[in-house]
């Protein structure tokens, strides 16, 4: 028969961590006074009450146990099951600030509580994460579902549940509509055979009488209708979803970073980061200054025009490496360590990427980010748009950085093919962002300036 309780795992989740909220509690009582007697004879029976309550206000108003099978993993629920327990903890305190009470109840007890409530929520979910996947392997608790379409996409569909038997899908069959009035008839009474729980309709091999007249038999069984769109390639960004009244409208995000989550945390990153790196970089800063100053005659800072976000051209800052008026032996490049434009102290500030970082003060400026595509002087523009027009121009879409994917892989690209592959790179950061992602480049180029390998 068919899997009528979807909502059964939800309920077990919220009923157990109400279990463990108070069970928490109590063990830390013990820890705490020693004589658990005591916990129905003083306030703490009133704290508990109101633990309770908040807590379950709490998940009530963040939905926390909003499950589904594509989004029940272990780390999914732990972030949901943190984010709640963060908010359950800031009220408690608000509560005991508000109504003055802080000094009535330890602080030691209320430590511990959340410290077990972490430790044994963590702890049945991972055995429950881990249960369910045994048992759905094993053949249990599945979903039934067909495909009506027999192309590429329903090929695809299907090996997307065989492939992850961890989610209880069981495959039952397809069908290929042709003829509607002969064939609408024929799936109703195979859907009624199957029992089945989802129907998998391919859009592109069906026309709107087919989809309506199957949406209807999913109405009279019970079967819930998913309509698959086929997208695939030419629709390769990642995209939302909005509801314009009753139509869904489809936005393909075709700018990097253009949302305000995004926008506000990776320019909040590249301030704070900045900032802390020149507070803290203040002698080596001073340390390099004095080098170029002693070693070599001219300005300590170099200024170049390199081109910035949608082309625009901007002033990047650097620590001098090479003699003045270098340009005048006509090199457009670096030739490395043989280079004789380069200063001694030059070859190690290069080598050490040293020579970057007043780069920072144009992160500050908001001409750069910390992580991004490398700036590029008019030399470079011009032979990257000949060679990848539109590939060069997505990359034009986010600010440049300090580093990046292509600079930490490639290095210096002084040829068209080296520039072409740093670049294949760099769009590779375009797909998605998040700061975990920036802080392990920035490690890795870590890794490059202690081991001296860059140009």
């Amino acid at each position: 028969m068919k899997n009528h309780y979807p909502g059964v795992l939800p309920k077990a989740h919220l009923w157990i961590d109400v279990l463990l909220l108070n069970v928490s509690f109590f063990l830390a009582y013990v820890f705490r006074f020693d004589e658990a007697s005591e916990i129905f004879q003083n306030q703490y029976v009133n704290l508990l009450l109101v633990a309770n309550l908040v807590w379950i206000l709490i998940i009530l108003t963040l939905e926390t146990y909003k499950i589904s099978r594509l989004s029940y993993h272990f780390t999914t629920q732990l972030g949901k099951f943190f984010k709640a327990v963060a908010v359950h903890a800031s009220i408690m305190m608000a509560f005991f600030y508000l109504f003055k009470q802080g000094e009535e109840y330890s602080r030691y007890q209320f430590l511990m509580t959340y410290c077990f409530f972490c430790f044994l929520s963590i702890l049945v979910r991972g055995l429950a994460v881990m249960s369910l996947k045994l048992y759905r392997q094993a053949g249990y608790n599945f979903n039934r579902f067909a495909i009506v379409g027999r192309g590429d996409l329903a090929k695809l569909i299907r090996e997307f549940y065989s492939e992850r038997k961890e989610l209880g899908y069981r495959y039952y069959g397809m069908f290929e509509l042709s003829d509607i009035h002969s064939q609408i008839s024929e799936i109703e009474v195979w859907i009624k055979e199957k029992q089945l729980d989802y129907l998998y309709c391919c859009l592109n091999e069906m026309n709107d009488d087919q989809v309506r007249e199957i949406i209807k038999i999913g109405e009279r069984h019970r079967t819930q209708i998913r309509l698959v769109p086929d997208f695939r390639g030419f629709m390769t960004n990642m995209a939302t979803i909005e509801y314009h009244d009753m139509y869904p409208i489809i936005q393909v995000n075709t700018k990097p970073f253009s949302s305000f989550n995004e926008q506000t945390s990776k320019r909040a990153f590249d301030l704070i980061f900045s900032v802390v790196v020149m507070i803290l970089g203040a002698p080596v800063f001073l340390f390099v200054f004095l080098a170029i100053k002693i070693t070599s005659p001219g300005p300590v800072f170099f200024k170049q025009k390199r081109s910035g976000r949608w082309g625009e051209m901007f002033e990047i800052y650097k620590f001098r490496s090479m003699y003045v008026d270098a340009d005048k032996m006509g090199l457009q490049h670096s030739k490395g360590d043989g280079d004789p434009r380069i200063t001694p102290i030059g070859r190690f500030l290069r080598k050490s990427r040293l020579d970057e970082l007043p780069q920072f003060i144009n992160v500050l400026k908001g001409e750069m980010s910390v992580v991004g595509p490398r700036p590029l002087f008019k030399y470079d523009v011009d032979m990257l748009m000949e060679a990848e027009p539109h590939e060069f121009q997505r990359l034009l879409t986010v600010k440049p950085g300090i580093t990046s994917i292509g600079q930490i892989n490639v290095g210096y690209a002084d040829t068209m093919a080296k520039n072409v592959e740093r670049l294949k790179y760099d769009l590779q950061y375009l797909k998605s962002y998040s700061i975990v992602d920036d802080v392990q480049l920035i490690f890795r180029t870590l890794q490059v300036m202690i081991l001296g390998r860059g140009q």
